[in-house]
């Protein structure tokens, strides 16, 4: 599915959800697709995304499967995943999470210098 949100700044993205096993393959012809529709949709952004799925940590009221969860359902490990999707063509070099007085949280996301324009 797609959805259209609000950027800082005025603009607008609209973001494509693809199916994780798909997400390979639309990364490999990504940059160009992304070219194409974002003349198709000018003024907008387009990201794609892969849809992964958080599974809810396992309470001791719910041992009832005795599976364990594996660490890419986790909530952190989704929230990584999409933030390198929404980076795709550049790699992430470094993450800050900053903490201020109030305890309100900065996540300062550094990316490889030689993908910048």
């Amino acid at each position: 599915g797609a959805k259209e949100i609000d950027v800082s700044g005025g603009t607008k993205a609209i973001v494509i959800s693809a199916p994780f096993p798909l997400l390979k393959r639309f990364k490999s012809v990504q940059t160009r697709l992304v070219r194409e529709l974002e003349k198709k949709f000018s003024g907008k952004h387009v990201i794609f995304v892969g849809a992964r799925r958080i599974l809810p940590k396992e309470k001791k009221n719910n041992r009832v499967k005795h599976q364990q969860r594996p660490r890419s359902r986790t909530l952190t490990k989704v929230h990584e995943a999409i933030l390198d999707d929404l980076v795709f063509p550049t790699e992430i070099v470094a993450k800050r999470t900053r903490v201020r007085v109030d305890g309100s949280r900065i996540m300062k996301v550094y990316l490889d210098r030689r993908d910048q324009k």
